[in-house]
Order: C-alpha cells, then sequence, then structure tokens
C-alpha cells in the first residue's frame, strides 16, 4: 500500500514539475511586455499660450567651433584675447541655469584637461560623454568628421550576435559566449537612450531542410534566454506560407518555413548616433572639435604623456594655418582602424595589436525587402554570414569579412560586391532579377578586430574589445563593436580615473538637455558611471506622434516630417525652424535637397550651426545619410549643399573647388561609377550624371533601355503617333 502511494505521490510531482516547466515556458513566451518607444515623451511637445501664440522650445545650445578651440588652446596656456573672448561665449543659456555651463562644468579655463581622447567614432564619442557625465574635464579630437570612419560603415543592426553564439557553443568558447552576453544587455540601452534612433526589427532565418528546424530553434531559444529581461519578444517559428506572406520576395523551392527571432535597432542611423553621442557631450561640458589632426604626442621630463601636438585642418582648407598644443593629465587613444598608428607616435617599436577586416555593405532599392522585417543567411557558400535589411527606405545588404590594408577611404571591389549580389540572388525568387545597376550605393567598412596570433583568419577573431596602457601612459581602447560602445567607453574611463588618479563628482551646473525644467537629466549624476541612463539630444521630446506635430505646426511633407522625427528626435522642431518658405501652398515648409529623399535645406543649416559640420562630406554623408543611400543623388545634390554651405560659412571660390573635388572622390568610395568621377559642376547642374555608355548602362542603369510602345498600345492611326519615331513598326 505504502508503495503504491509513494508511487502515485512520486508519479503527481513529476506531473506538477512538468507543468511548472510548462507554465513558466508559456509565461516567458506570452507575458506581458514593455514596447521601447511606446511610452509617452519624457518631456511633452510645445504648446501655444496665450492669443494662440507658439512656445517653441527653448534647447541649450553647444559652443562654437572657434570657442571650443579657444578652450582647447587655453590648456596650453597659449589663447590670444580674441580667442578668450571666443571661449568665454556659449551660444545659449540653458534653460533653468544661468552662465556658462559649459565652461562651469569643466572647470576652470587655463586648466589641463583631466582626459584628451583621440578619435570621435563611436568609442571615442562614448568615452568623452562618460567622463564629461561623470565631472571629469574632457576634450576630443578628431582628424575628419564624427563616424568618418568604421562607425558610419555598419550594418545598421544593434544585436546580440548569433553567429558568435553559435561559435561559442560548437567551439566552447568563453570569449564569444561572453560577447554575445555582453552585447545582449547591451543593445537595450540604445533603446532606452536614443529610442528616436533605434527600433526593434525581427529578423527570419529562412529554412530549407527539416532537420534545420530544431537546431535554429535551439539556437534562438538559448539568444532569448541569455537576454532575459531585456528580450522585447521571443523567437517563434513561421509555416512555409507566413513566410512568403512576410517576405514575397523569398524563394519557395525547397523552403521549409523560417525562424524569426529579434535583433534590436534595426533601423539604427549609426552616424546620426554618433553625432547625437558627440552633441551630448559638448552639452555637458566637453570640448569637442572634429577635423582636428593630432601630429604628435607630447611627454613631460619623466617620459609620461602630457598632451599632444594638432593642427586645425579647417584652417589649412581656407588658406591659413593653426597648430597648437593641447595639455591634459591623460591621453587615451580611440582611434579604431588607425589604433597602432597613434600607439606608435607613442612608441615607434610597439607591436600591432589591430587585425584589419573589410566589410562591405551594398545598398539596393527597397522593394528587395520588406519594410519590416530583415533576413540573415548563417550559412553563405563560403561559410560566412549575410544580412539582408530594410533601412532608410532602401535595402542594406551584407557583410563580407577579408583582411585589408588601412586607409582612410576604402573602396568596395567588385569582387565582393559580385559575391553579396549572388548571394542575394540565391534566396530570392527566379523571376527577380538582381542587377549590378540596382546597387544604388557600396562601401567598404573597416572593423578594427583585436588580432590573435592563433587564428589565421578575420573571421575568427572575436569582435571584443582591448582596453591597454602605455609605460607612458597612453590608454588604447581597440576593438569591439557598435553595440558594446557604451560598456567600452565605461571600462576606459574606469581605467583612466584609475592609471591617472582623477576624481570624478556631480556636474557643478548641469545642462537642461531636454530644454525644459519638467527634466532633470543630472538627477543620477553622482560621479559615477551612468551613460546607460543619459538621454542622448532629441531623446527627451520624441514620441511616435511627433512627426504629427511637425506637419500640424511648420505644413511639412509627411515623408520628410517621420524622417526629421526619426533622425533628430525633438530637435526636429529647430530643424523644421531652419527649412526656408516655399511659397506654395503645400508644403509650406521645407525643399528637398534630392527629389528622391527626404532630405532637406532645414537638415544643411542645422548641421551647420548645431553638429560642427564643416565639409559638404560631413553633410551628404553623416548628417544626412544620402551618400549611403544613394551616391548618384548625392552627387546631384551636391551643388545646393555646397552653395547653402558657402552662403552659411562666406567660402571662397577655392574652398568651393576644393570641396567639390573631395566629395566626388568621397563619392566614388561610396560605390559612384568611375565615368561619373570625372564630372564637373556644371555637367551635374546639366543633367549628366543620369547619362552612361552603353557599356555603362549595361553594368550600373536599374532599368531596361527604354522601349518604343507596343502596336496594340497606339492610339493613333499608323504613321501618326508623335509619341515615336517614324521609322517605329507602329507608325509603318
Amino acid at each position: 500500500m505504502a508503495s503504491r502511494s509513494n508511487r502515485f505521490f512520486r508519479a503527481l510531482g513529476y506531473a506538477s514539475a512538468a507543468g511548472a516547466v510548462g507554465a513558466g515556458g508559456l509565461y516567458t513566451i506570452y507575458r506581458p511586455r514593455e514596447i521601447p518607444g511606446s511610452e509617452a515623451a519624457a518631456v511633452p511637445p510645445p504648446t501655444y499660450g496665450e492669443g494662440g501664440v507658439f512656445n517653441p522650445p527653448n534647447f541649450p545650445e553647444i559652443k562654437s567651433r572657434a570657442a571650443q578651440i579657444a578652450d582647447l588652446k587655453a590648456s596650453a596656456g597659449a589663447v590670444t584675447g580674441a580667442l578668450k573672448d571666443a571661449g568665454n561665449k556659449v551660444a545659449k543659456a540653458v534653460t533653468g541655469s544661468s552662465g556658462d555651463v559649459q565652461a562651469d562644468n569643466q572647470g576652470s579655463k587655463g586648466e589641463e584637461y583631466d582626459l584628451l581622447v583621440i578619435g570621435a567614432g563611436a568609442t571615442g564619442t562614448g568615452i568623452a560623454l562618460d567622463a564629461a557625465t561623470r565631472g571629469l574635464k574632457v576634450a576630443m579630437v578628431e582628424r575628419d568628421d564624427f563616424a568618418s570612419g568604421t562607425s558610419s560603415k555598419s550594418t545598421k543592426l544593434v544585436h546580440g550576435g548569433v553567429r558568435y553564439l553559435e561559435k561559442a557553443v560548437w567551439e566552447l568558447d568563453y570569449n564569444q559566449y561572453k560577447l554575445v552576453k555582453e552585447a545582449l544587455r547591451e543593445r537595450r540601452f540604445f533603446l532606452d537612450t536614443a529610442p528616436h534612433l533605434s527600433s526593434w526589427l525581427p529578423i527570419m532565418i529562412p529554412i530549407n531542410k527539416w532537420w534545420q528546424a530544431p537546431y535554429f530553434w535551439a539556437g534562438t531559444k538559448f539568444y532569448d534566454f541569455l537576454a532575459g529581461s531585456e528580450n522585447i519578444e521571443s523567437s517563434y517559428f513561421m509555416t512555409k506560407s507566413k513566410a512568403l506572406n512576410a517576405f514575397p520576395m523569398l524563394k519557395k523551392d525547397n523552403l521549409v518555413g523560417a525562424l524569426v527571432y529579434y535583433a534590436a535597432d534595426g533601423a539604427h542611423n549609426d552616424s546620426r548616433m554618433n553625432v547625437s553621442l558627440g552633441m551630448t557631450a559638448a552639452l555637458y561640458g566637453a570640448t569637442v572639435v572634429n577635423h582636428i589632426e593630432v601630429t604628435s604626442l607630447t611627454k613631460d621630463e619623466n617620459g609620461r604623456l602630457n598632451g599632444a601636438r594638432v593642427r586645425d585642418l579647417v584652417a589649412d582648407a581656407n588658406g591659413s594655418s593653426d597648430e597648437f598644443n593641447i595639455r591634459a593629465k591623460g591621453v587615451i587613444n580611440a582611434t579604431g582602424p588607425f589604433t597602432d598608428s597613434i600607439r606608435k607616435m607613442d612608441d615607434q617599436k610597439v607591436a600591432e595589436i589591430v587585425a584589419p577586416s573589410s566589410g562591405v555593405h551594398v545598398i539596393l532599392p527597397g522593394y528587395y525587402a520588406p519594410k519590416n522585417m530583415g533576413m540573415i543567411d548563417p550559412h553563405t557558400s563560403d561559410g560566412r554570414v549575410i544580412f539582408f535589411l530594410p533601412w532608410q527606405g532602401n535595402t542594406i545588404a551584407g557583410t563580407t569579412d577579408t583582411p585589408c590594408d588601412i586607409n582612410q577611404n576604402p573602396i568596395a571591389g567588385e569582387e565582393e560586391i559580385d559575391w553579396i549580389l549572388s548571394e542575394v540572388k540565391n534566396y530570392l525568387q527566379p523571376e527577380i532579377t538582381v542587377r549590378r545597376g540596382d546597387v544604388l550605393a557600396a562601401w567598404s567598412g573597416i572593423r578594427p578586430l583585436v588580432r590573435d596570433p592563433n587564428k589565421a583568419k578575420s573571421e575568427g577573431l572575436v569582435r571584443n574589445h582591448l582596453v591597454t596602457t602605455s609605460d607612458s601612459g597612453l590608454i588604447t581602447c581597440s576593438g569591439g563593436k557598435w553595440t558594446t560602445y557604451r560598456q567600452m567607453a565605461e571600462e576606459t574611463v574606469d581605467e583612466a580615473i584609475k592609471e591617472f588618479k582623477l576624481t570624478t563628482g556631480p556636474l557643478p551646473n548641469p545642462p537642461r538637455v531636454s530644454g525644459s525644467s519638467r527634466f532633470n537629466d543630472a538627477a543620477t549624476l553622482d560621479g559615477s558611471c551612468q551613460t546607460h541612463q543619459v538621454r542622448l539630444v532629441g531623446a527627451h521630446g520624441w514620441s511616435k506622434t511627433l512627426f504629427i506635430n511637425l506637419i500640424q505646426h511648420y505644413g511639412i511633407e509627411t515623408e520628410v516630417a517621420q524622417h526629421l522625427a526619426e533622425s533628430y528626435g525633438d530637435r526636429a522642431w529647430q530643424v523644421a525652424a531652419l527649412c526656408a518658405p516655399t511659397e506654395q501652398r503645400f508644403p509650406v515648409r521645407g525643399t528637398r535637397i534630392s527629389e528622391l529623399y527626404p532630405f532637406v535645406d532645414g537638415e544643411v543649416r542645422y548641421a551647420m550651426r548645431h553638429e560642427y559640420a564643416e565639409t559638404a562630406v560631413d553633410v551628404i554623408a553623416r548628417r544626412t545619410r544620402l551618400a549611403f543611400l544613394n551616391a548618384q543623388a548625392a552627387l546631384e545634390a551636391l551643388p545646393k549643399v555646397i552653395d547653402m554651405m558657402t552662403e552659411e560659412y562666406k567660402w571662397s571660390k577655392s574652398r568651393q573647388d576644393k570641396e567639390w573635388k573631395d566629395a566626388v572622390q568621397y563619392l566614388g568610395s561610396m560605390g559612384l561609377p568611375k565615368g561619373k568621377l570625372s564630372l564637373t559642376r556644371s555637367d551635374v547642374e546639366s543633367g549628366k550624371v543620369g547619362k552612361y555608355t552603353d557599356e555603362e548602362y549595361n553594368l550600373y542603369a536599374r532599368h531596361d533601355k527604354p522601349q518604343e510602345p507596343l502596336e496594340t498600345d497606339s492610339k493613333f492611326a499608323h504613321g501618326e503617333n508623335p509619341t515615336i519615331e517614324a521609322d517605329s513598326p507602329v507608325n509603318k
């Protein structure tokens, strides 16, 4: 009797345990979740006062470039009276505070900086923001522009790294596992700190063999498990019919179904994020200057680094010269692929640690992918991984992973482009012809992978980061990827505080980045790292309905309003206000710089006045994304951009010519056909961009040559159709 009772209770226990596990699984899958971006804005939109008077937002403004350079010079004690006056000015007082907010947060003028950061990519701007919000006096300089290198040439996808997880499991590689775990944690912070630049995107994995279903299902579920509470939605299986409904252009042959998992930031606008990091750091007191080249590092009598010698490249472009020293207690090297060149300024004999790898991406028309779903092929013909994602109205496909040399503007090779197109073709229905002419833009980004001497292929290199300190005190942060930029910055600043014995603390006069006294940005800034919750410029007043407010107040096009809200957040109010009236019934404001895309004149003015855009390439590539979306459209827009910048900056004729030459050369690295590189401004303005030789047409055109109407289409009697040639069969 007792044994029978024991068997009963044992069976009951097993059933209860199974039920609990099942219930837990169901709850995990179907539990209520908070969708990032669905909440109301932290700061409500502007209101109308008495008499219907509009009360525009009162945003704080960053210092002018001249004032920032004056501060750099003051750190070494070399500053003229005129520059000192410039350095004492702040463009605008911050709402809820008085005086020079940036100066107060940077300490006394003339003091050396706590930190000098070299490089203004994702890592450099992340370090500058982290240090500034901890109360440190920090300067950041960049030879080119924010995100001018690898940080603007990513896959536009912040993700945990499914392929790294697969390697971690099969190769028992703890570094790969650690990278995935770190990335899954960090990706959520993108949505919290810059929701206007981030969104969740489902990624489809097509399944062509039945055995792949349980394999990929297990992998994506493990991915969900590692994401934990930070995961927005659980992965799920799609039947063949549902997969084709979601991705209509997918090849039907041998398709079994698909697995879908969620990646953060499918609409990640990398360079806009990078610029926002830099501008937010500037508002918190950092001295942030682009187009400043470090020519050498300086050391004290003990051989310890104490700053750098720099040259202003904007002054060079204007025909003058300006070189000076910057003094700092510590120097941080965050130059991505160029890491070793700065390390060799410190020590010529140092061994190189960066293994550069070229990642090529191509931009295709938007009809190649659905608007709200991406695709990944985890096992291409040669074992690499390729993504296929909607981005900014077009489709991005990539990437390759090939060892390469380092140069400032690498060019995507035809072999890599052909490989991507071939892999794309393998997954699309056969009636969809994938043309070389469908490539609207193509670029190569150099990944600064950390070198592992035991690995031969760059695919085997971990995209993890490394923070090192030289004997002279140069801190170098190398490797990593966009997803983990914040964690990299935190570790680097922690190391700098320890190495240079720096003291952190609350900011004495914190800015109201939101432009409103209703939101206290500095509430959590206690001297520790708080960048996981520091909202970037534009984040406070953004909501999914902001674009409607912009349309109703400024009378701009719906597509333009949506673009401005998603690219600038609440700063879209300023951008829209800078759009010139069109003198039309509608739109009332906003003249497009390209008929094909929603980039408008106000963005060019905003880029110059509020985001340190100093060259035409800064505008067409990093403030707007036109060069990345369509190289030929960017070339056609170039005259308008140069004219607007000339009006603002009073450029000379020689400077305008230089801007044209530099911009066309840059567009060559973005996939502009070679035959277009010799076009002059007058050629472009006369419409020669769209004209091809027969050979060029076959290679670069997106469509067949226009055909004459069929005979059955003619509404005219034979010989009387005025729209076609006289010798056409329709007219005979």
